[in-house]
């Protein structure tokens, strides 16, 4: 007996406002690659800080001069030379700006997978292991654990210095880190509900 069903049709074709809709996405381009040339200002500050501490290092009054200003607390006694406080300082600061560039790669890799295009990047042997399964979720995630590390940084910084600050200045700073704190742990808890949604009471398991 012959088949009278119609052929089955190809993809639905998308309309024009749901496509003009969907193409807006593009838009967010530009605002990634402004994220781009703020990494490239990051990497140019490294290399300055890092270029006056080697100055210093090696007895430049220049260099020295400059990475004083750089660490500089109000009311604090500017050394003569450079001792291991100044340099432990200036290496957090470096640090904190290598942390804020991995936080840009994330939310510029992280969020134009997310939300604009696909990298196709699964045959690229330098794939971040995490872009894999990234989502917005996951990437709220991450992006909420690289604040902390940045904060905790920053709150370090504080304390090599803690005698200079006063104990509201220093309670200010510890409550704004464990509120950082909390709230990653919130996202994290919200997205384990989201992913992993609990079975209603009274589900039997079937084995």
């Amino acid at each position: 007996m012959k088949d009278t069903r119609p052929a089955a049709s190809g993809k639905k074709k998308i309309g024009i406002l749901p496509n003009l809709i969907f193409m807006s996405r593009w838009l967010q381009l530009p605002l990634y690659l402004g994220l781009i040339l703020a990494q490239c200002v990051y990497v140019y500050h490294f290399w300055v800080e890092l270029s006056d501490l080697i100055g210093a290092a090696m007895g430049n009054a220049a260099s020295l001069e400059h990475i004083l200003d750089a660490v500089a607390i109000e009311g604090a006694l500017r050394p003569e030379k450079l001792n291991e406080q100044t340099i432990m300082l200036v290496v957090l600061a470096l640090i904190d700006v290598v942390m804020i560039s991995n936080l840009l790669i994330m939310v510029i890799v992280g969020g134009y997978e997310t939300f604009v295009s696909r990298m196709n990047l699964e045959s690229h042997p330098d794939q971040p292991e995490w872009l894999s399964h990234v989502n917005a979720s996951v990437l709220k995630v991450k992006l909420a654990t690289a604040i902390i590390g940045i904060s905790s940084i920053h709150l370090l910084k504080t304390f090599i210095n803690a005698n200079l600050y006063d104990v509201k200045t220093l309670l200010a700073q510890t409550g704004i880190h464990i509120t950082f704190l909390l709230s990653a742990m919130a996202i994290a808890y919200c997205d384990r509900l989201m992913s992993h949604p609990q079975e209603p009471p009274g589900s039997t398991d079937p084995h």
